[in-house]
C-alpha cells in the first residue's frame, strides 16, 4: 500500500540503492580459483538534518494503489475563480509517468490582474490562458524556465494558478536526473522553474487537459492542516494594488516552499 501522510508531517522515505552481488568465475587452471572480492556500497541512512528539516513523504512500490486512493480531478473542479482554486490545489498531486509531486505552493492570477498574462489579451503565447479551466498553460520564463500554470474558471476568462513549489512523492531518481541535481533537500523542487524541469515539461504541454488520464494529470489529495498567505513573487512591474495582494498560498509547516518565506503568514 502506498501511504502518504499530510504534507506538514511527511516522513522521509529511505532511498533505494542497488547492491552488487557476488558471482562465480570458471577457470581452466588446476589450482583452486582465487575468491573474487566485490565491493558493496553500504545503504546510508538519511542524516538527521535531512530527515528532520527536509521531510519527504513516505512511499511504497504500489503506484496503482496510490492512484486508486487519489483519483484524477474532474474538469469541474478547476472551473472556479483562480483566487478560489489556488488554495484548493495545495495538497493535490501532479503526475507524469512515474513522477508524482505534491503541490505545496501556488499563486493566483486573475483576469483583472496587472500581473496576469491575460492582461495582454489573446495572443499566440497567452491563448491557453483563455481556454477552459483544467488545462495546462506552460510558458518559458527568462529563456530558461518552463513554468506550469493551471488554467482556472470558464473559457474566455483568462485566469490561471502558477505552481510554485512541490514535494516529491515518487520517481525521485527521475526528478534528480531531469534536474541534474542529486539531492533530496527542498532545493530540488522549491521554485516554479524547478517544478517544470522535474516534470520534463515544454511549451508543447500548453492546452493539455489535466483532468484526463495519460500524460500530465492532477490527482486529488489531502487538504493541508494550515495554509499560509502572502504577496506574490517577482511582479514588481504590476500596480501597487496587485503587488501587495495576498494571492500567494503555501502549506503551513512544510519545508518545500520557495523563497521568500518571511512574507508568508496565516490568513
Amino acid at each position: 500500500m502506498l501511504c502518504v501522510s499530510p504534507v506538514n508531517i511527511m516522513k522521509k522515505a529511505e532511498p533505494l540503492r542497488k547492491l552488487t552481488t557476488k558471482t562465480s568465475k570458471k577457470t581452466t587452471n588446476s589450482s583452486p580459483p582465487k575468491p573474487i572480492k566485490l565491493k558493496r556500497k553500504p545503504i546510508r541512512k538519511p542524516s538527521s538534518d535531512s530527515q528532520e528539516n527536509h521531510p519527504v513523504p513516505a512511499i511504497s512500490s504500489s503506484l496503482s494503489l496510490f492512484l486508486d486512493k487519489w483519483p484524477i480531478l474532474t474538469q469541474h473542479f478547476f472551473q472556479i475563480d483562480a483566487l478560489d482554486l489556488a488554495p484548493r490545489l495545495l495538497g493535490k498531486f501532479l503526475r507524469r509517468d512515474d513522477v508524482v509531486l505534491q503541490i505545496t505552493e501556488v499563486e493566483a492570477y486573475r483576469p483583472d490582474d496587472s500581473a496576469c498574462h491575460g492582461r495582454f489579451g489573446v495572443t499566440a503565447r497567452t491563448a491557453p490562458v483563455f481556454g477552459p479551466g483544467g488545462h495546462a498553460y506552460v510558458y518559458l520564463c527568462y529563456g530558461l524556465h518552463m513554468m506550469l500554470n493551471v488554467v482556472a474558471d470558464k473559457e474566455g476568462v483568462g485566469a490561471a494558478v502558477l505552481i510554485r513549489s512541490c514535494a516529491p512523492i515518487t520517481g525521485l531518481g527521475t526528478i534528480q536526473r531531469r534536474r541534474g541535481l542529486e539531492t533530496e533537500k527542498p532545493v530540488l523542487l522549491t521554485g516554479p522553474g524547478k517544478v517544470g524541469q522535474a516534470l520534463g515539461l515544454s511549451r508543447e504541454w500548453s492546452n493539455h487537459p489535466l483532468y484526463t488520464a495519460g500524460g500530465l494529470e492532477i490527482l486529488d489529495g489531502p487538504e493541508p492542516e494550515q495554509i499560509l498567505v502572502g504577496p506574490r513573487v517577482g511582479i514588481e512591474y504590476a500596480s501597487p494594488e496587485h503587488v501587495n495582494a495576498l494571492w500567494r498560498f503555501a502549506v503551513g509547516g512544510s519545508s518545500w516552499i520557495s523563497a521568500p518565506k518571511n512574507t508568508l503568514r496565516p490568513p
